[in-house]
């Protein structure tokens, strides 16, 4: 991508050369009607005036059509590339009435800034697991000489950018990092997102085109893996809320038995606070109510 950039670095985009198209109209207006005025003359005389005046006529005629054929009109959003037997003679930009030399072309490309959303792709991330990705790309053209030029069709070119990018993305990271900490699609969009408009950035640079934001707009496992993905999900949650609670329960237990050591309410041997420790993690660890058995006999009986 560097070197098509550089070498379509030459054509560049430059304004052209243009007149005020309104005082142009309405001079080549007026040298028309100048032209029937002097038809209308040349018919009242006779013989070589007559064809002389008819001959200026013809002049007139053709110089204002020239006139009136150099307007170019320019809408907002809009830009007019102008291109002399086959050479690029600059961009106008200015929206409203313009005269240019009335042998060139004029070709119309838009300025607008657009949205553009990709097909949803089935791609492989880094992990080898298949998964569908889709994304939208805010696009602007900012060299109307590249974007006419170097390639055939803007629009295209930036959708298959857009789509390789995405791609090239999407198997560069894993879906879910799973607590490891690297990145990954699911868990940084952020990241990602601003790694795939500068991807996307370089790929259209040679197309004279401005990235101006880019979102992905689906992120998901593929139907065939989808249901055990979604279950080594669900298993994961629930080993990470049980290490939660048994977090918990520790230190609660802990606290318990210093507690009742600092107060002197009671004083346990070891085999005593092995039996109490395992009560209460049964109570605090068990997702049903426990039963409640009151010992009606002494502490060791």
């Amino acid at each position: 991508m560097t070197q098509l950039s550089e070498r379509t670095a030459a054509l560049e985009e430059h304004p052209a050369w243009s007149l005020p198209g309104v005082p142009m109209a309405f001079g080549g207006i007026l040298v028309i009607f100048g032209g029937v005025a002097v038809v209308w003359r040349a018919s009242h005389l006779t013989g070589g005036a007559s064809t002389g005046l008819v001959w200026l006529a013809v002049i007139m005629f053709a110089g204002g059509a020239l006139v009136l054929a150099g307007l170019v009109p320019v809408a907002p959003g809009h830009a007019r590339v102008i291109q002399l037997f086959g050479r690029y003679c600059g961009t106008i930009r200015d929206s409203g009435l313009k005269w240019v030399n009335p042998f060139t072309q004029r070709l119309v490309l838009s300025t607008r800034i657009r949205n553009q959303e990709s097909a949803q792709l089935k791609v492989n991330d880094s992990d080898g697991n298949p998964i569908e990705i889709a994304a939208v790309v805010v696009w602007q053209v900012r060299d109307t000489a590249n974007a006419k030029y170097s390639v055939d069709d803007v629009a295209k070119f930036v959708t298959t950018q857009m789509e390789t990018a995405v791609r090239h993305i999407a198997s560069s990271y894993p879906y879910d990092s799973r607590g490891t900490g690297n990145l990954s699609l699911r868990d940084n969009a952020d990241e990602i997102t601003q790694r795939l408009s500068a991807e996307l950035t370089q790929r259209v640079l040679a197309a004279g085109v401005q990235i101006i934001e880019s979102r992905l707009t689906r992120l998901s496992y593929a139907p065939e893996i989808a249901q055990t993905m979604l279950r080594q999900q669900q298993a994961n949650a629930v080993v990470g809320a049980r290490a939660r609670i048994v977090e918990g329960a520790v230190g609660m237990v802990r606290l318990a038995l210093e507690r009742l050591e600092q107060e002197g309410v009671v004083e346990l041997d070891e085999e005593r606070k092995a039996a109490m420790v395992s009560n209460l993690l049964v109570v605090l660890c068990s997702e049903q109510a426990t039963q409640q058995v009151v010992n009606t006999g002494s502490l060791y009986s």
